[in-house]
């Protein structure tokens, strides 16, 4: 357990430096809601500037890796030195600093004189010449061309044109890439818009000389003017709706979808105390009521901060290498703002990256078209955060103990409806988990009027 509570001249120094900031958020933090809550969420972290994008991809592959095969429309044609194996931990890094956070304080002793202050890369394995020329004959058949080919890391990388989709899915087949039945309907939109497809499937050999258990992240770095995020493609073979995370880093504020809904996850409520104990499950239960309640067509908004700092803290601020390492480039161009250091700059002024942690739970009949994105001027601070309150235990002597004890009843009665409001857990239910917390008897309404 965490006190992220600091000295007000530092709270109020990082306020002045953050424009835009909400007030600082002292507190305890006890708990966050990681993307592994999500059976199968895929992970992707977008940096992005201008027409700049560097797009990093987690591969949480299960299953022979003979079997794995990723396929991603890009804009143009990806040199050898736009593409990069990045480390999973910068991802997990991201993940656990924006997760969605449970945060706890506990009651002053309403009879204490003073009052309480609430705070808060090796060669092809194959030469060139080893796709074949029978290959290639049959890729120009089919009216495919192979504008490149590269092995970085453990991974071989094609990068693919197409005339039309059939003849594309047809070589992908013919050339022993394990991809989905039907997969020319996915396809065929990005041919139409003449883009190229990269593709990767795993070499074994240099997989087994890397020592990793796991298929590490693949980046790639292009110039575009779409601020895009494919998805249909990973729709071809999924067996119902998928969760995505999107971690966005831009320089100037939050990250939006421009072709569906972005909303914010509710946030601030109080609940009560026996939710630490049932996180996981409550933030679960929060997301799927209110990916309901938007008709399963929303984006989600779970953290919108600046890297330079955080409160509560769920896990350090990202450090200036840390950053890079994801791909943000701009942090050596002498922009305005203190990188952070060592170890981040929670309270050390803003840096110019803004975080943007989106969720969408997708499937092709509500999703029908990929993310579109835009960078918005908005530079307000937001996170999922929710409190539990804890009743004072001590001796109550005093005349304001009766007033207190008096309101916690209301206060939890209030944390039960708010707890079934937001998860649509019934009420009996939660009322038997709060225990000795449990509210008495809810008044008739006419009676809270005249007390």
């Amino acid at each position: 357990m965490l006190a992220r509570c600091r000295h007000l001249f530092l709270i109020t120094t990082a306020m002045a430096l953050i424009p835009g900031a909400a007030q600082a958020f002292c507190g305890f933090y006890v708990g966050k809601a990681d993307a592994s809550l999500f059976n199968d969420a895929s992970q992707v972290v977008l940096v992005r500037d201008g027409d700049r994008t560097v797009v990093t991809m987690s591969n949480d592959y299960k299953g022979e890796l003979t079997d794995f095969a990723l396929v991603v429309p890009v804009p143009s044609v990806i040199t050898k030195d736009q593409i990069h194996i990045g480390d999973r931990k910068y991802i997990e890094r991201l993940d656990a600093y924006s997760a969605p956070r449970l945060v706890e304080y506990h009651d002053p002793d309403p009879c204490a004189a003073v009052a309480f202050a609430r705070s808060r890369e090796a060669k092809m394995a194959a030469a060139p010449a080893a796709v074949g020329r029978d290959l290639q004959e049959r890729a120009s058949a089919l009216g495919v061309t192979v504008e490149a080919k590269y092995t970085v890391g453990e991974y071989d990388i094609l990068i693919l044109s197409a005339k039309e989709s059939a003849g594309l899915e047809t070589w992908l087949r013919e050339s022993g890439y394990r991809i989905p039945p039907k997969a020319s309907a996915a396809l065929a939109p990005y041919i139409r818009q003449d883009m190229k497809f990269f593709v990767a499937k795993v070499n074994l050999k240099n997989q087994k000389a890397t020592g990793f258990s796991y298929l590490r992240p693949i980046q790639i770095a292009y110039e575009s003017p779409k601020f895009m995020l494919p998805i249909k493609l990973g729709m071809a073979n999924a067996r119902g709706p998928q969760d995505l995370v999107v971690y966005a880093l831009t320089r100037r504020g939050r990250v939006e979808s421009t072709n569906y809904r972005t909303i914010m996850m509710p946030t601030g409520m109080d609940v009560p105390v026996f939710v630490k104990g049932e996180f996981s499950s409550f933030y679960k239960s929060v997301f799927e009521r209110m990916h309901e309640k938007e008709n399963s067509r929303a984006i989600l908004t779970e953290y919108v901060w600046n890297m330079g700092w955080c409160d509560p803290c769920a896990a350090d601020p990202l450090t200036h290498e840390e950053l890079r390492q994801l791909g943000v480039f701009w942090l050596d161009e002498g922009t305005a703002g203190s990188a952070p250091g060592p170890r981040g700059a929670r309270f050390g002024g803003a840096v110019p990256v803004t975080l943007t942690r989106l969720h969408v739970r997708y499937d092709a009949s509500h999703f029908p078209e990929d993310l579109m994105f835009q960078e918005t001027g908005d530079g307000q601070n937001f996170q999922a955060r929710y409190v539990l309150r804890h009743a004072f235990q001590g001796s109550l002597q005093c005349p304001q103990a009766e007033p207190y004890r008096a309101s916690l009843d209301a206060r939890h009665q209030a944390e039960a409806r708010t707890l079934s409001d937001l998860t649509g857990w019934q009420l009996a239910s939660i009322h038997q988990k709060m225990g000795k917390d449990a509210p008495g008897p809810e008044q008739p309404w006419y009676k809270r009027i005249w007390r």
